[in-house]
């Protein structure tokens, strides 16, 4: 498969701290805090992002100056690392000035206390807690989201959840910094699936790239045959080809494909909404139908590509691509109550990389529902834990993430070149579907792999999104 992008990395602020005023009473403490703020830094650094370190303050006037330098860095998260009480004078300008969300980390040294023998100034060393309750109230009458974690220098749940709130800071700044292409025209009908364009940037960030299929055409029209036997190599490597794929269908679905690529280059997308009806077999009804093995392979590599316009779920797919969980392009395709499963998927695009199998290529004389013909991508996700991420546009403007947390199950299948796939959300279907439904969800999604609820919570609420998990009782 051709190679993944390589996305941009995270860039976190960090700084540490403790009041000065204990430093001449207690020799031995700041130097055993430097200790754990230089464990920290490593373990920031192991989470795979850029840390930009801005040391240890001990008073509001070297806070002011700690904030100068995280503000000019840019970064995508703060973290303050608590090691024992400051003052909320010292952390404030930090959260006012950098334009990047916060989060306070409490880590003691160790899960308890020497009681018997600790005295005062070891005790200080473990009490980076007594100022939280302090920073909240501060923060919240400035206007600052608080969010915390404590545990101690070692707790591997601690930092489970800091390089959680990490993640969701690299998918924050991903979709701030992001470009998203939108080609072609709405499905006629689908009012769930329109977008306000101006609702991006307003509630994620990042820019709309408005395409015509026009764009695609002049590139498709400059491959060469060298190119498309290439292409077709490729997909031959990375698809099982069904007897029913027409030879003449996947040198074009290939052609368009390595155009797709340059239209993904030259506008310099990081995801791709597109649509086109057409008419009798004219060039932009045949690149419509030519769209799905390429958008496949660029969701593969990280450039997440969905059908029917749907720029909302070519987003949701770019963040479960972006929290290594794939995100294929879903809808709901019936309920099977005999098994207790819900059965989604779609006629492609797919994320490759979270098929059970090797993908199959299947010719389909008609799209269900579209103008055109050719191949079709079908598999069945990877058995497991899923979660599903919907974008919600509601009424008001505001967008939500709507999620549930499920289980891909084995069982029978359509062989009708669809990514269908069965998911047990633990309830009857029936329930489940009405739940999911009654969010005012459109009818996409992306689904992905493994539980992601966590991570997608930490997102909205660094994003400033509603949270709207469905998970119905048994």
């Amino acid at each position: 498969m051709t190679d993944r992008i390589t996305p941009r990395r995270t860039k976190v602020g960090l700084v540490a701290g403790g009041l000065g005023a204990y430093w001449p009473q207690f020799p031995d403490l700041l130097p055993q805090l430097q200790k754990s703020a230089g464990r920290v830094s490593e373990r920031m650094n192991e989470l795979g992002c850029d840390v930009v370190d801005v040391g240890f303050i001990s008073d509001a006037q070297e806070g002011a100056a700690a904030a100068e330098k995280l503000r000019a860095a840019g970064c995508d998260i703060i973290v303050g690392f608590l090691t024992t009480y400051m003052t909320a004078t010292m952390l404030v300008p930090v959260a006012q000035r950098s334009g990047a969300p916060v989060l306070l980390i409490n880590l003691q040294p160790t899960e308890s206390m020497d009681h018997e023998n600790f005295d005062t100034g070891q005790w200080l060393a473990y009490c980076g807690a007594c100022p939280l309750p302090e920073m909240a109230n501060a923060f919240m009458r400035a206007g600052i989201p608080f969010r915390s974690v404590s545990g101690y220098l070692e707790d591997e749940r601690a930092w489970t959840r800091i390089a959680g709130w990490v993640r969701a800071a690299g998918v924050r700044g991903a979709l701030r910094g992001g470009r998203h292409g939108l080609m072609g025209h709405l499905y006629p009908g689908m009012l769930d699936v329109a977008t306000d364009l101006t609702l991006v940037p307003v509630n994620l960030g990042g820019h709309v790239e408005v395409l015509e299929f026009d764009d695609l055409r002049v590139r498709v029209e400059k491959v060469t045959d060298a190119e498309t036997t290439d292409r077709m190599a490729l997909a031959r490597e990375v698809f099982e080809l069904a007897d029913s794929v027409d030879e003449a269908d996947f040198a074009w679905a290939a052609k368009v494909s390595v155009g797709l690529d340059r239209l993904v280059e030259d506008f310099e997308l990081d995801s791709l909404a597109y649509y086109h009806r057409g008419l009798d077999g004219e060039m932009h009804e045949r690149l419509g139908a030519g769209m799905i093995l390429g958008s496949s392979l660029l969701t593969a590599r990280g450039v997440p590509a969905a059908g029917e316009y749907e720029l909302r779920t070519s987003l949701a797919m770019m963040i479960m691509d972006r929290l290594g969980a794939g995100g294929s392009f879903t809808e709901l395709q019936a309920l099977d109550f005999l098994r207790g499963h819900v059965e989604m998927g779609h006629d492609g695009p797919a994320h490759l990389a979270i098929s059970s199998h090797r993908p199959l290529l299947r010719g389909l004389g008609v799209y269900h529902g579209k103008r055109g013909w050719g191949v079709s991508v079908e598999f069945d996700v990877a058995h497991g834990p899923v979660t599903l991420l919907g974008l919600l546009q509601k009424r008001d403007g505001r967008f939500a993430f709507v999620v549930s947390e499920g289980e891909v199950v084995d069982g029978p299948h359509l062989k009708i070149g669809n990514t269908t796939s069965r998911v047990d959300f633990g309830c009857d279907p029936g329930e489940w579907t009405d739940a999911w439904s009654a969010t005012g969800i459109s009818h996409h999604w992306a689904l992905g792999t493994g539980h992601r609820a966590a991570e997608l919570r930490a997102l909205a609420d660094l994003m400033d999104l509603e949270f709207v998990e469905v998970a119905p009782r048994r």
